[in-house]
């Protein structure tokens, strides 16, 4: 059976509350009623307050706004283990996926492969953020203690209801092992990050980079925003206005890039009302007028770059917005790192540099089990081996290049 039909079936929607069963020992586990159902104060005692994606506030406006929503593909089944006091002492924010978009970790082959044999991949289980490529932890723990018995539950919820797989992506390195030593198959990605040396603006950055390279950057920037006023907006700044202008930037990108936007225009209006102080809105006008613009979401430490678009081409405008004002606000407020999303190898030549990015895959089924084993073993190989090469392109100065 569908899980979305199982859980509808299970309890009167004001009641529901549809027990895992005792995972490990005397610890029972449960599935809410999605994010909206946990009170906020007790999710992020468990997320903590470092990563903006993982707090309350960010995943209900997902619910609220009906980007995440079953009929989209993402049903919200958060997994939680209360403690002793009877508040959440470990959730994985969980969701039943009918397809494989908006995940940046690809599994498309893996679904075509267990169909072909005969088996249903969808739904499968996911624990991530969705649509947002952003590494993190996926075992949101107000006692560390329960890490396994969480994972515990993933395993039971997905063994229970007879899902091809369960799957956490992006998944802080820190917490890699936990999954590892469950048995989960770890997969390794890539993605491209700058990193801030203490620098006190973005001249000191260039120093640190070959001439040819400054000179090129320079250029590039100045070339950007000939004609055009460059505005960060952030907390009371942000403004419908600007909102309806971003959802216009953001419609033209999601529908060439995967055809349909995933996040609704509400979307963006919750945000600007519940989290404006973590937003940075970076928009390029022409008299005026908002003719491109980057979306931002302020971290502890980091500043993480998400959406871009545009109604008017302007050589070089995507890496002037999303790249260096990027690096300029991080520089700005003290933060550590800069992270651009998910792919694009461009970045490099712009000082962001390869980082490794890790998922973890549960496959009940041994045979699928060995044959993705086999896979990862070799594509982990090719991986590790073009990053080390992307390292060696990056434009920093070298001891005898100048």
């Amino acid at each position: 059976m569908i899980l979305s039909r199982l859980l509808a079936r299970a309890l009167p929607r004001r009641r529901r509350r549809t027990y895992v069963g005792r995972v490990t020992g005397s610890i029972t586990a449960r599935i809410a009623d999605g994010v909206r159902s946990i009170a906020p104060e007790a999710w992020d005692a468990c997320a903590g307050s470092a990563n903006p994606f993982l707090s309350h506030a960010f995943l209900s406006i997902l619910e609220e706004s009906g980007s995440v929503h079953p009929r989209a593909g993402w049903q919200p089944l958060p997994i939680v283990i209360d403690g002793a006091d009877g508040a959440p002492a470990a959730i994985a924010p969980a969701y039943a996926k009918s397809h494989s978009q908006g995940e940046y970790v690809f599994d498309h082959a893996w679904a075509d492969a267990w169909e072909r044999a005969g088996g249903r991949y969808y739904p499968k289980l996911q624990v991530a953020v969705p649509f947002t490529p952003v590494p993190g932890p996926r075992l949101l723990l107000r006692d560390p203690a329960q890490a396994p018995a969480l994972i515990a539950a993933i395993e039971t919820v997905t063994r229970a209801h007879d899902l091809s797989s369960a799957h956490a992506t992006f998944v802080a390195p820190e917490q890699v092992p936990l999954f590892e030593n469950a048995g989960w198959l770890v997969r390794l990605g890539t993605q491209f990050h700058w990193h801030n040396q203490g620098y006190a603006e973005f001249d000191d950055f260039l120093e640190t980079l070959a001439s040819r390279k400054r000179k090129a950057i320079r250029k590039e920037r100045a070339a950007a925003i000939e004609g055009l006023a460059i505005r960060h907006l952030s907390g009371a700044d942000l403004s419908e206005a600007a909102w309806d202008a971003f959802w216009v930037f953001y419609q033209d990108t999601g529908a060439r890039k995967w055809g349909r936007p995933y996040l609704t225009r509400r979307f963006f209006s919750l945000l600007g009302e519940r989290m404006a102080d973590e937003v940075l809105l970076i928009l390029a006008e022409r008299e005026g007028r908002p003719i491109a613009g980057a979306l931002n979401l302020i971290g502890a430490d980091t500043l993480y770059g998400r959406y871009w678009g545009c109604t008017e081409e302007v050589p070089f405008l995507h890496f002037e917005l999303c790249y260096y004002q990027a690096i300029d606000a991080a520089i700005a407020r003290g933060l550590k790192t800069v992270e651009a999303g998910a792919q694009g190898e461009h970045k490099l030549a712009r000082g962001y540099e390869p980082t490794p990015t890790w998922s973890a895959h549960f496959l009940p089924d041994p045979h699928f089990r060995r044959a993705v084993a086999d896979y990862l073993a070799r594509e982990r190989e090719a991986v590790a081996a073009d990053a080390e090469f992307l390292a060696t392109m990056t434009p920093f100065r070298k001891a005898a290049a100048e």
